[in-house]
């Protein structure tokens, strides 16, 4: 059988998904081939296991979907490339490259954050194919025109609202997909830079200016995505926008609280909501006591600034921890000391608040070596069902602070589930790969309904 000289990326088709044309990074390295899949819900049909999905084929562009139905193969644990392991739908389907049909299996799995949409493997390439590193699209390129014709160009829906995202990075996943979210709905967005918005703060004429002089008091609603260093200057210029007349998500004030870790604990005490053991002190003297408030070593030590994970050190012995709370406190830093909860084995759960619904939730787990489950260093999170118990506590948390969004960090202990801190700027990346769901749409619904906003008649049946 002669074999075709494949490049490092090719495109490919899949007639029996609907999909013509895939641009697909080929990977030896990797056994079973993947493609980018949401919404992934199984059914059943004919006493069988189906799943149905969707698939944006082409990068960059969430406008166009592809439905697609497939008996499913197997559900397989997959190891990423990161070195994360996730549970995947395994289906077969027939891939069309070089002019010829062949069929293979595929893992569905959001690649959102990937450069490409499909994986080639290497069983769909055995003997049929060689790869040659130092080419791409041997077999064929497709243009934009083409991509327009086999799928259609999408159109923008018109006449939404005017949302600003009042971030510090634009390339940001989270901020890109609120900015592509909002604009499928036929939204006005705007990303507005922190650093680039000054304020007018009059009485009568109260106005927010953006960079080049455009005054920016047209908006309908604006997006906080505060980031902690900008916390003083950006919550200032939510409270304009507020005084303005419009509508933030989330609101300085619930902002202000969440940045607070020692008063947002306090909130939560208030609120009737567990919490580790926790203590705060200021002078070094008070250090020993501090410890053994907690239920001594090992502890947590952790920044009232810190986030991501920065700033959080496990102490394993009373003298160890001692030394850390020491040259914090030599650095005029403040931190809490909290107990840690063994049994919780490096996992968390991230439940993600929108108004009064957890919309998705996750368990994250730590990096071997590590001590806190962080994706952002190296962890990795799958999809999990959460106990009504854990659910009614990350909607009361979040509820407790302001926030109509947030990302609600909770630790299973023996004692039942306990809030670790709840974040009012929560990213989408890794709930969003986890488990397959547009949340950036869903945030962006949000503000459409308390704003009472509907889509023009025309354009309900997109809706």
């Amino acid at each position: 059988m002669k074999k075709h000289i494949i490049g490092s990326e090719e495109w490919c088709g899949f007639p029996t998904l609907g999909i013509p044309a895939i641009k697909a990074r080929v990977d030896s390295g990797a056994k079973t081939s993947s493609i980018h899949a949401f919404n992934i819900t199984t059914f059943r049909r004919d006493h069988e296991l189906w799943v149905s999905f969707e698939v944006h084929p082409i990068q960059d562009d969430r406008k166009t979907v592809v439905r697609c139905e497939r008996p499913v193969v197997d559900k397989r644990r997959i190891k990423s490339s990161s070195g994360s392991t996730e549970s995947r739908y395994v289906v077969a389907a027939t891939l069309l490259i070089a002019g010829e049909n062949y069929e293979i299996e595929l893992t569905l799995a959001n690649r959102d954050s990937m450069g490409y949409r499909m994986l080639l493997g290497r069983e769909a390439m055995n003997g049929r194919m060689i790869v040659d590193p130092s080419e791409s699209f041997l077999m064929r390129d497709v243009s934009r025109d083409e991509l327009d014709e086999y799928y259609g160009k999408p159109e923008l829906p018109q006449g939404g609202l005017k949302i600003g995202i009042l971030a510090s990075n634009p390339n940001l996943y989270s901020n890109k997909r609120l900015l592509e979210a909002g604009q499928e709905r036929g939204h006005d967005m705007q990303f507005l830079n922190i650093k680039h918005c000054y304020m007018r703060v009059d009485d009568k004429a109260p106005e927010v200016h953006y960079r080049g002089g455009r005054i920016l008091n047209d908006l309908d609603a604006v997006i906080t995505r505060i980031r902690p260093s900008m916390t003083f200057y950006g919550c200032a210029l939510a409270r304009q926008f507020e005084s303005m007349g419009i509508h933030t998500v989330n609101s300085s004030s619930a902002i202000t609280q969440s940045r607070d870790k020692l008063f947002s604990l306090q909130l939560m005490l208030k609120s009737g909501i567990g919490i580790p053991t926790t203590g705060f002190a200021n002078s070094p003297m008070d250090t020993g006591d501090l410890i053994d408030m907690v239920g001594g070593a090992p502890l947590i030590v952790k920044l009232l600034e810190g986030t991501q994970g920065r700033g959080v050190v496990l102490a394993e012995t009373k003298k160890a921890a001692e030394s850390v709370i020491n040259a914090f406190k030599s650095l005029k830093a403040n931190l809490l000391v909290q107990e840690f909860i063994k049994e919780a084995s490096g996992k968390d759960l991230r439940c993600f608040v929108i108004g009064n619904k957890v919309v998705a939730a996750i368990e994250r787990t730590a990096a071997p070596g590590e001590f806190r489950a962080n994706i952002h260093q190296g962890g990795s999170a799958s999809v999990v069902k959460i106990t009504p118990e854990e659910r009614k506590l990350a909607i009361k948390a979040a509820k407790a602070l302001g926030l109509k969004v947030a990302g609600v960090d909770i630790i299973r202990s023996k004692k039942g589930p306990l809030l670790l801190e709840v974040n009012s700027s929560p990213g989408l990346e890794g709930i969003e790969t986890a488990t397959g769901k547009d949340i950036a749409s869903m945030v962006i619904t949000s503000i459409e309904q308390k704003l009472r906003w509907q889509r023009p008649i025309g354009l309900q049946q997109d809706a």
